[in-house]
Order: C-alpha cells, then structure tokens, then sequence
C-alpha cells in the first residue's frame, strides 16, 4: 500500500479529528455514531462531525464553538502514545531533506522509538520505496507498528520491523551496496558503522541523530576515521515561532530549541581516498582515554521502566483499534537486545 491515509472528503466513522475549542486547546477524538465528547463546559455529539467537510466549525451545547480538522502528521505524532523520545516533526523534516530521501528509495532505519520517525520515512519514500527499520526491544517496536497503522490506517507492505542489533541484522537483511540510506537514531551509532558501511551504496547517505556534544564529536570522529565516507556534516536545527497582530509584531516567549544534533556523510566508491581538506591547526588531538569517556555507559542512558513500556503498548495499540486499524504483533527477525532509541 502507500503510505498515505485518507485525507480529504467529508468526515466518516473511524476518522480522527482534531478539535479545536474557544481558547485554543485541542482535543483528538476518533469519530463513533452515537458517541459524544465531553467538556466541563458543554457537549458536541460525534453524530453532527460525521459527514461534515473537513474545515468545519460546530457548536457545542453550551455554545462554544469548535473547529474540527482532521489532524497532520506534525499533530499526530506529537500527541501519539511514546515508549521512548520522539524525534520532532523540526528534526524529521531535516532528516528527509539532508538525506535527501526520495520515492522509490530503500532506507534503513534504527532504532524505531515510537514510530514517529517511521511515519515521515514511510512518506518519504512513497509506495514504490522501502522502509527496514531495526529495534533492539520489542516493547519499543510494538508501540511504533501501533503508531504507524493508528494513523496510516494499516500496516504499510513496504514497511518492515526487526527486532533486534542493527549491526548484527542489516548484514542478514540486506545484501551488500543494496541500501540508498541509513538513519540512526540510537545512543552510539558509531557501533553500527561497519555494518552501514557495507550495506551503502557509493554516493549513498548516512545520517546520524544524536542529543549531546559527546556523542556528535564521537560520531562525527568515527566517521573520519572509516576512510569510507565524504567530510561529515553536522547542523541543529531551532524553531522559533513569531507573534504577529496587526503592529504588535515580535518572537514568542518560547521556541522548540535543542532536541539533537544531525550528522550528515555519503558513502565513498570503494577503494576511493577522500581528497584532504586545508585546515587551520585546530586542538583535534585526542587519546584512547578520552574516547572511552564517550562510551555509553560513560555517557548514562535513562531506561524506560517494563510497566510504563507495557502501558504505552496498550495505549498505541488500543489507538489503532479505534481506527480500525490492525497493529501487527510480532517483528521480523530475531528477538534480540535493544539499540537504544532516543
């Protein structure tokens, strides 16, 4: 199938809807017949959204009015159920851009998180495109699919999970030079590179996301010293909206500031030596002992605890019924120990 949900026409049974309400707050409710959303002020009957145009503003019975939407990407995955950290709609865009994803492209993904990433690549890489992605803990897995199929509709066919060590899995999964791009989304990337460099094609991407300095000098290092790969590229990306009416014009208060670091490289023809950049004496010196200060357990990892994690799963799993969607249960691959996702 596409990834495609249905995004137009009137409003039917199963649709989620996003509404919005006299002060601004929004409230997502997956459309029933007979059923009725609730506010401490009022009441709007699911009965009068079903079959209005997308656009619609209603009436609630205490008179507040409410515009009904059905809800973007952007919307869906920031209120979506989250066993791990998502990866902002800011940095996803980035991604797809920097990488350059396109249709009918083969991209491997991991890890998964909660599916948010998956949802922009899946769209990125259309019906005709690939998406591997790799999980090292299945609880993590089961809320994405969760995720992906309560707002696709369906589990895409194009779309694979395995659970499992991307360093160990891609090499079974995927023959050699076969893979346009690979996106890590994990707490040493750097592990995985062996395995990502064998199954790149030449001029194809890879493109790490990571949260902390330690790490983007770590990654950005290890890159270099592959010998495989073109001058690795990192940016941050920060959002900050504008408050605009009529003359009072300035910044907002608050702004989605830093939420990771994006290192870019391309995969060189083998045998190919990267031509030497001229730098200026830079302080670039390290030892063996400053790197084993970037390691993971130096770096600390904040573990999700199995009952929140079995929470989440019901959650998104729970998300996808009312959708009238099925989440499948069980990952391809073997069962293995997690890459940890942000």
């Amino acid at each position: 199938m596409s990834a495609q949900r249905r995004s137009s026409g009137p409003f039917v049974t199963g649709d989620r809807v996003q509404l919005t309400g006299p002060k601004g707050r929004m409230n997502t409710i997956t459309l029933e017949p007979g059923k009725v959303f609730h506010t401490h002020r009022g009441m709007l009957n699911h009965d009068e959204i079903i079959g209005r145009p997308d656009g619609s503003v209603l009436t609630a019975t205490n008179g507040d009015e409410y515009l009904a939407l059905r809800p973007l990407l952007a919307d869906f995955v920031m209120s979506m159920p989250r066993g791990a950290a998502i990866v902002y709609p800011k940095d996803a865009a980035q991604i797809l851009a920097l990488a350059d994803v396109f249709p009918g492209s083969t991209v491997v993904e991991a890890g998964v998180g909660s599916g948010a990433l998956s949802l922009w690549l899946l769209r990125g890489v259309g019906s005709e495109g690939r998406l591997m992605s790799f999980e090292r803990r299945e609880e993590f897995a089961e809320i994405a699919q969760a995720n992906v199929a309560a707002f696709l509709g369906e589990q895409p066919a194009n779309w694979s999970v395995t659970v499992g060590d991307l360093a160990e899995q891609l090499p079974q999964a995927a023959e050699p030079g076969t893979i346009d791009r690979v996106v890590l989304d994990m707490l040493a990337p750097w592990e995985c590179l062996p395995a990502v460099s064998a199954a790149l094609r030449p001029g194809g991407v890879v493109i790490c996301y990571v949260a902390t300095v330690t790490q983007l000098s770590r990654v950005v290092e290890a890159i270099r010293a592959t010998g495989e790969y073109t001058h690795p590229e990192p940016v941050e990306t920060l959002v900050r909206g504008w408050h605009v009416e009529g003359l009072a014009v300035r910044p907002d208060h608050r702004m989605v500031g830093h939420t990771g670091f994006l290192v870019t490289a391309r995969r060189l023809a083998p045998g190919a030596e990267l031509p030497q950049l001229k730098r200026r004496a830079s302080k670039s010196e390290f030892s063996d002992e400053d790197v084993e200060l970037w390691t993971p357990g130096s770096l600390g990892q904040r573990n999700t605890s199995d009952k929140r994690l079995r929470r989440v799963v019901r959650d998104a799993q729970k998300l996808a019924s009312e959708t009238g969607a099925e989440s499948s249960p069980d990952a391809d691959g073997a069962h293995g120990d997690a890459d940890q996702p942000r």
